[in-house]
C-alpha cells in the first residue's frame, strides 16, 4: 500500500479543528463571561473552611501503595471478562492459562499480605 503526504491531510485537518475549537472556546468564554472581582471571590476556596497552615504536608506512602495495588488488581480483574465471554471457545487450553494467571495473581496477593502492605498504622 502506497502512502504519500496527502493521505495525512484529514488527520491534520482534524487536529487543527480540535485545537481551534479549544482555543476558540477559551477565548470566547473569557470575552463573554462575567468579570466581577472582589476580595472574597479572589480568595482560595477550600470547602468553605478557612485555610490554616501549609498545604504541602507529606502523605503516607501506604496511601499511594494501596492506590497502586487497587489499580493493579483492578486491571487484572478486567482481563477476566474477555476470558469469561469466550470460555467455551477457548477450551481446556484457555482454562489452563487462566488457572496459571489466577495462581500468579494469588501469589502476588499473598506476597502483599506477607509484606503487610495493606495494614494501616
Amino acid at each position: 500500500m502506497q502512502s504519500d503526504q496527502s493521505s495525512y491531510i484529514p488527520i491534520l485537518m482534524q487536529f487543527i479543528l480540535a485545537v481551534g475549537f479549544v482555543v476558540g472556546t477559551i477565548f470566547i468564554s473569557g470575552k463573554l463571561g462575567p468579570k466581577r472581582n472582589s476580595e472574597i471571590k479572589d480568595k482560595n476556596f477550600e470547602c468553605g473552611i478557612e485555610s490554616v497552615g501549609n498545604a504541602r504536608i507529606p502523605f503516607s506512602v501506604k496511601y499511594f501503595l494501596v492506590a497502586i495495588l487497587f489499580v493493579l488488581f483492578d486491571v487484572e480483574v478486567i482481563f477476566l471478562y474477555p476470558w469469561a465471554i469466550n470460555f467455551k471457545e477457548l477450551g481446556m487450553e484457555g482454562m489452563v492459562k487462566m488457572v496459571i494467571f489466577m495462581l500468579l495473581l494469588l501469589v502476588g496477593f499473598f506476597y502483599i499480605i506477607k509484606k503487610k502492605a495493606l495494614e494501616w498504622e
